[in-house]
């Protein structure tokens, strides 16, 4: 391994002088800096990490808490997407990334106490259980500290453009000729499952459909049980939907399996939407109808704003920062024979 001492002789310079050249310090004259720096690049040095942290108190490593309840973990494409950008654009910019964890070996410790312990510089709340005392605790720390789609006074956060893409997925399906429609949303704790719930009511009252509240159920993210249960109560109506939209694409699955076990098809007898545009939904047949977010964006984002946070508090603000998704018409929603289309005042 290449160290200090070997460019000072090198160079012909002392190792005082490769490290103001190589830190940048302003007693040193730029054509020095130049050629130290050119050198160090030519023999391969790459600096100490530990040595570093000892030198300026900082451990350039940011912690990353990710707690999912469903089980998919890593495997997921929404969060592996997000993981992936916060993941890429924090190398980019000179930090590592650690998950953050609630116990050293088999002794139990809260998140902040982890943190503490391991110098994080800041911290990535991907998912987790917000209302919980040790992410509170977290969130009210003086650590910088980004949200992914939950909303804290103390924390910048980055969200999905949940209203918008709701509001866009039902105006496809009304101009499919779609009134009895039915929302199986994700759990009413969640953020997301707020936001979208309200932009449903309301674009569902500007485009003047009464809601059934019959069709309104809910189920759990990312679960296909759930979504299966409530497909079923919601076929087995007097006067079923015509088209039904599920919390996210991994739960479509489990009302797709039940709408095919029925003997039904998609969209000749129902209509589905999904929602996140994860890659199986565009690989299913026939495609899903869903909104795509940019999970890769919304992960470099929040890394971002993190190290503007770390390395700028001064000039940073806390925000709410909000990343579009995409409409994917795919081929689950089908358009309805004028005949079929109940009308708007009924």
């Amino acid at each position: 391994m290449v160290s200090l001492k070997d460019i000072a002789k090198e160079c012909g310079v002392s190792t005082a002088t490769v490290s103001k050249a190589l830190n940048g310090q302003h007693d040193i004259g730029e054509e020095t800096k130049a050629r130290v720096r050119e050198t160090a690049e030519r023999m391969g040095y790459f600096p100490n990490a530990a040595a570093r942290a000892l030198k300026t108190n900082r451990s350039y490593n940011v912690g990353v808490l990710f707690q999912e309840e469903a089980g998919s973990g890593l495997t997921h494409e929404y969060f592996s997407g997000v993981l992936n950008g916060i993941k890429v654009q924090v190398e980019k910019m000179g930090y590592d990334v650690t998950f953050i964890n609630n116990s050293y070996g088999v002794k139990k410790t809260s998140f902040f106490e982890h943190c503490r312990y391991r110098n994080f510089e800041g911290i990535v709340i991907v998912c987790a259980d917000f209302a919980s005392q040790g992410v509170l605790e977290l969130m009210n720390s003086a650590f910088p500290v980004v949200t992914i789609d939950y909303t804290h006074y103390n924390c910048t956060a980055v969200c999905s453009n949940n209203v918008k893409g709701m509001e866009e997925l039902l105006k496809y399906i009304y101009k499919k000729g779609h009134r009895k429609i039915a929302y199986i949303h994700g759990q009413k704790n969640s953020n997301v499952t707020r936001e979208r719930l309200t932009s449903f009511y309301r674009t569902m009252e500007e485009l003047h459909i009464k809601v059934n509240e019959d069709y309104i159920r809910e189920a759990a993210y990312l679960e296909t049980k759930g979504a299966a249960e409530q497909t079923e109560i919601l076929l087995d109506m007097d006067d079923p939907p015509t088209c039904i939209l599920y919390p996210d694409d991994t739960s479509l699955i489990g009302g797709k399996n039940v709408i095919m076990e029925r003997g039904m098809h998609i969209p000749e007898d129902v209509s589905i939407a999904g929602y996140d545009g994860t890659r199986i939904s565009q690989l299913s047949h026939p495609r899903i109808t869903t909104i795509r977010q940019d999970t890769e964006e919304i992960g470099r984002e929040a890394a971002r704003r993190l190290i503007d946070a770390i390395e700028k508090p001064r000039t940073t603000l806390i925000e709410r920062v909000v990343i579009e998704g995409t409409l994917i018409t795919g081929q689950s929603v089908g358009e309805l024979p004028e005949n079929n289309i109940q009308k708007d005042d009924e």
